[in-house]
């Protein structure tokens, strides 16, 4: 699967609901779909996890090739302060069941055909 960020971001937010992050919402819809986004990504397409301590718990995101990639950024109302802490798939993990992962899979695969 080739690796387009702007492809990956709308067939994300397509794919994104209830079953993938119970705090999801119509209004904001990357909410709380950080841990299990982060987790795809790197499943599909290899790189690093990363995350930034926040108020609310830790935030997960993407390297790929030395970029960043949030793409659950715009659940929140202000800029991140990235640290860009590296972390692995366990503790990703710890926010997301293997449910809400293989909803993510599938509905995200089936926006990408």
């Amino acid at each position: 699967m080739r690796f387009d960020p702007d492809e990956v971001q709308s067939a994300l937010r397509q794919a994104w609901s209830l079953s993938t992050a119970s705090q999801w919402t119509a209004d904001n819809p990357a909410t709380g779909q950080c841990n299990v986004t982060a987790l795809l990504i790197h499943e599909l397409f290899g790189g690093e996890l990363l995350k930034t301590p926040l108020p609310g718990g830790d935030h997960f995101y993407n390297r790929i090739e030395g970029q960043r990639y949030d793409f659950t950024a715009s659940q929140f109302d202000q800029p991140i302060a990235y640290m860009d802490v590296a972390t692995n798939r366990a503790d990703a993990e710890q926010g997301a069941t293997s449910d809400q992962l293989a909803e993510l899979r599938a509905a995200f695969q089936e926006r990408r055909t």
